[in-house]
């Protein structure tokens, strides 16, 4: 009975030590984005300390940019360890699109010139793999579209609805204006990209090999901008960003050199000024990281 009592009074004082100082973060992240211009939602949940948990707005929907491209990333995995292809196959890199709205075709404007090595590659053959990985990295439209077309955008929805992202939406591709115009859209929440990282980063979407392949691609990211941008280089981000019109957001894992682990959504919209929505962004990575490496 003693050993009960002991640990519960440990419990508690844990307790009693951990709410009042994730309180205070809260506090100081909402003061930061207060009387910025825009709208933006944040979710932290340390992956060793359970208490240690953040959500602001984390119910709100975003347009979900190119963070809509870690789903269909999950998706892609599900599939090939069901046996349905091998992520080693390979598919043309064909620039033909059909809108979710008629089935009318389109194409993507591509720039030979971009970091994305496959607006240079149409017509050539591409594995799954390294599609897959421009998608991520690079954050490539139209490998995108070439895997959504693979995959599925319902059953890619359906996927994260199971998953427990039950707010996220894959409706289509990149550069359906069609669909645009009729304001048929991706749409998540940070609660949902939280949930949906929270789970890659403990192995319990795919498989621990699938989930492993999954994370080091994110931490490929060639796109730096916000969650990882002011924190020092020997800390490791898996991340995926998602950049339009108004928009500014990142998603990720990020791990410490001293053994922590957590998972940052950062989103905003209706940004005037977009450089000061990310740096906001930047400004409470930064804010979550000194918090989590000063605390006693």
């Amino acid at each position: 009975m003693l050993r009960y009592i002991l640990f519960f009074l440990l419990f508690a004082v844990s307790c009693t030590q951990t709410t009042p100082q994730i309180e205070l973060l809260k506090n100081d992240v909402l003061k930061h984005i207060d009387g910025e211009q825009g709208t933006f939602a944040i979710w932290f949940q340390h992956l060793q300390d359970p208490d240690l948990h953040l959500a602001i707005n984390e119910d709100t929907l975003f347009h979900a940019a190119s963070t809509m491209k870690t789903p269909v990333m999950v998706e892609l995995f599900r599939r090939a360890e069901m046996g349905e292809f091998n992520l080693s196959d390979s598919i043309r890199v064909n620039n033909r699109f059909y809108s979710i709205v008629d089935g009318s075709e389109f194409q993507l404007d591509l720039d030979p010139e971009s970091d994305d090595p496959f607006e240079r590659l149409e017509g050539e053959m591409a594995t799954i793999y390294d599609l897959n990985h421009a998608m991520i990295t690079y954050s490539s439209n139209i490998a995108t579209n070439l895997i959504i077309q693979l995959v599925g955008a319902e059953e890619t929805t359906a996927t994260m609805h199971k998953l427990g992202a039950e707010n996220m939406l894959v409706l289509r591709g990149l550069y359906d204006m069609k669909a645009f115009d009729r304001g048929l859209s991706n749409r998540t929440t940070a609660k949902d990209l939280g949930i949906l990282f929270k789970r890659i980063a403990n192995k319990e979407v795919v498989s621990a090999e699938m989930d492993s392949i999954m994370i080091e691609v994110l931490k490929d990211q060639y796109y730096m901008d916000v969650i990882p941008a002011d924190l020092p280089d020997d800390v490791i981000t898996a991340t995926k960003t998602g950049f339009i019109t108004g928009v500014r957001h990142d998603s990720s894992i990020v791990y410490l050199p001293d053994g922590q682990s957590y998972v940052l959504i950062f989103l905003s919209k209706d940004l005037e000024d977009e450089d000061r929505g990310q740096n906001v962004g930047i400004e409470i990575s930064r804010m979550i990281y000194d918090f989590l490496v000063q605390k006693p």
